[in-house]
């Protein structure tokens, strides 16, 4: 199955070193060598049909496509975890008191470590935000810190998405659909479940409640079944629960949230909402707005409702304010970040722009507040024209850019058409925040580009999704080979497996 697999040039593969086998996947390539071609095809058939018959799809220009799943998954081991995790606490923790200065006393602009214009001029900065502070102090409920791996192995920040992060539903079935289609390879591993993550986040939007509340009623608020997302927010209300509710089931009266229910009006204490702050509270926002509840931030900034991820944290996820991440890092927490952000230039800074200009074709440059991969330009794949436009709209416009060098995005391989290849690939882990502690959901959202090359790996934009896998015991070569022959020992005395730790 593995014959003439070939890796993507600079970038690091996770599975190969060269013709070595990296030991998190010694085990997976026992397990596979054991399966044929043919039979592999046949199991990502059926595969992709469970995944469209369970409804797990998103939109695309207004239709409906199930989520490519690669049969293959991603193993991370024990230690690159334990980074990883300790990566993501650190910087949910700066982030939370990032937000909280930049809508109050605004110590970190009189101090000199990020310019006051950078936060105002951000399309995602809400002064309504200001007079709202959450009732636990938590603004990041849910946070999904998109993370890449250079070309040494090295996992980087690539940005921050703290507003209302998508994903995690994938995680979640994804799990479930690889355990049916691999359950031998999946056997022979100890790997961190991830189905604990409904349960998590329920306990830390309960501890969000109002003061006071010792029984919070808790709803998912979703734009409706219109939206890309519709399915995960259904399947994170069904196990976490609790009710989902749209924009006009809610109502506010004397600066409370109530929702219509057949016995009559019930209060909400907590709102896990889905959807974004512009649409939110057609008072405050955008008056034409039908996918919220007027009314919404009054209640939020009287204390009677609390609003999960908290209005305003989408200046977090702006990009220019990620470029300063590493220095507010150090001032608020005295510590030198643990994962490293992704070199970049703010085109703002004039030398830094005629840097950017001058190298235009080598770089990719990115809107600052995009998402979805829109607006990304990578200059060796452009053509003239299109750098031409490009460089105009710097221009024109310079704090709305920032460049950044072409990152070989680490490759796994991946089943596409019928062969095994590499194929690029990020990680999306989440973080749930109850205002005690940061928990990392083990795991995460991999994308994978399915193009071969291809750097871009959203799924509006042709990519698809892997279950990732994070194991829970040793994986250095020797500890992996002694594992499989005490495994292969077990299973002659008709033994089973340990796999105590898999979901």
């Amino acid at each position: 199955m593995f014959e003439g697999y070939g890796t993507n040039g600079p970038a690091y593969d996770e599975m190969f070193d060269g013709e070595q086998l990296r030991p998190p996947y010694l085990r997976m390539r026992d397990s596979l060598d054991k399966m044929s071609t043919p039979e592999l095809i046949s199991r990502v058939e059926a595969l992709q049909a469970s995944y469209l018959d369970q409804g797990i799809t998103f939109d695309i220009g207004g239709e409906e496509r199930a989520m490519p799943l690669d049969i293959l998954p991603r193993v991370i081991e024990m230690d690159s975890w334990s980074v990883i995790e300790k990566g993501l606490q650190q910087r949910v923790k700066a982030l939370e008191m990032l937000l909280a200065d930049v809508y109050d006393a605004g110590h970190v602009f009189d101090d000199g470590v990020i310019p006051r214009a950078v936060i105002t001029t951000s399309s995602h900065y809400h002064r309504q935000a200001a007079t709202v502070r959450p009732a636990n102090g938590v603004r990041v409920h849910v946070s999904g810190i998109d993370l890449i791996r250079d070309n040494l192995g090295e996992f980087r920040v690539l940005e921050d998405n703290v507003r209302v992060p998508s994903g995690v539903s994938y995680v979640m079935t994804s799990r479930r659909a690889i355990s049916a289609a691999l359950p031998e390879t999946i056997a022979q591993h100890r790997i961190r479940p991830v189905a604990s993550y409904p349960q998590r986040l329920l306990a830390a939007l309960r501890a969000a409640a109002p003061a006071g509340v010792a029984d919070p009623t808790v709803v998912v608020l979703t734009p409706g079944v219109y939206n890309g997302a519709y399915f995960e927010h259904t399947l994170l209300a069904r196990t976490m629960g609790v009710e989902l509710v749209e924009g006009r089931d809610l109502v506010c009266k004397r600066g409370e949230v109530m929702m219509r229910t057949t016995k009559g009006l019930a209060p909400v204490h907590v709102i896990y909402r889905r959807i974004d702050d512009e649409f939110l509270d057609p008072v405050h926002f955008r008056a034409d707005s039908m996918l919220g509840c007027p009314g919404l931030i009054d209640a939020a900034r009287a204390g009677n409702v609390t609003l999960a991820n908290a209005v305003g944290n989408g200046v977090a996820d702006d990009k220019l304010v990620y470029t300063y991440m590493p220095d507010i890092i150090r001032y608020y927490l005295s510590e030198e970040p643990v994962i490293r952000n992704v070199d970049t230039w703010r085109c703002g800074e004039a030398e830094a722009r005629e840097e950017v200009l001058d190298r235009i074709d080598e770089l990719v440059l990115k809107p600052v507040d995009g998402s979805g991969g829109k607006g990304i330009v990578i200059g060796p794949r452009a053509t003239r024209e299109e750098l031409d436009e490009l460089r105009g709209k710097v221009l024109e416009d310079p704090r709305a850019w920032i460049a950044q060098p072409v990152v070989q995005l680490s490759t796994v391989p991946t089943f596409v058409d019928g062969e095994l290849g590499p194929r690029h690939v990020d990680l999306r882990p989440f973080a749930v925040n109850d205002g005690n502690r940061v928990w990392v959901l083990p795991g995460g959202l991999t994308r994978v580009a399915l193009g071969k090359g291809e750097l871009i790996v959203n799924s509006s934009r042709g990519g698809g999704t892997k279950d990732t896998w994070v194991l829970a015991g040793p994986t250095s070569t020797e500890d992996a080979q002694s594992q499989s022959q005490s495994q292969a020992q077990s299973q002659s005395q008709s033994l089973p497996p340990a796999t105590e730790e898999v979901e």
